[in-house]
């Protein structure tokens, strides 16, 4: 299992506009595979970072369920809206594997 870990650099005037793209991928995301954890907007410290966090099986699934994603009617939508309302500054990509499991375990 791979945890995908999305840091957005937002513009701070619309934040609105990011939480709407949020709650799309709310709905989109589960149904193309993916095990959303959640999308996280900016409330304290830091007005511009956001983040979006899911897990999927393999980097080969990711692939896969980024098909499947562009293809959905509000992938589709929510990506053109991205584009259009340009609230988003810069996207980076990161993939971690859980390391600390079994969780309290002893040696």
């Amino acid at each position: 299992m791979l945890t995908c870990i999305i840091r957005y650099q937002i513009d701070p005037t619309k934040k609105a506009q990011f939480e709407e793209y949020a709650r799309n991928w709310g709905q989109a995301i589960p149904r193309n595979g993916a095990d959303l954890i959640g999308y996280y907007a900016p409330h304290e410290g830091s007005s511009t970072l956001a983040y979006g966090i899911y897990n999927v099986e393999s980097l080969a699934e990711y692939e896969a369920y980024r098909a499947r994603l562009a293809a959905d009617p509000i992938g589709k939508r929510n990506y053109e809206f991205a584009q259009s309302e340009r609230f988003i500054l810069r996207e980076d990509r990161t993939f971690l594997k859980l390391a600390s499991t079994p969780h309290g375990a002893t040696t």
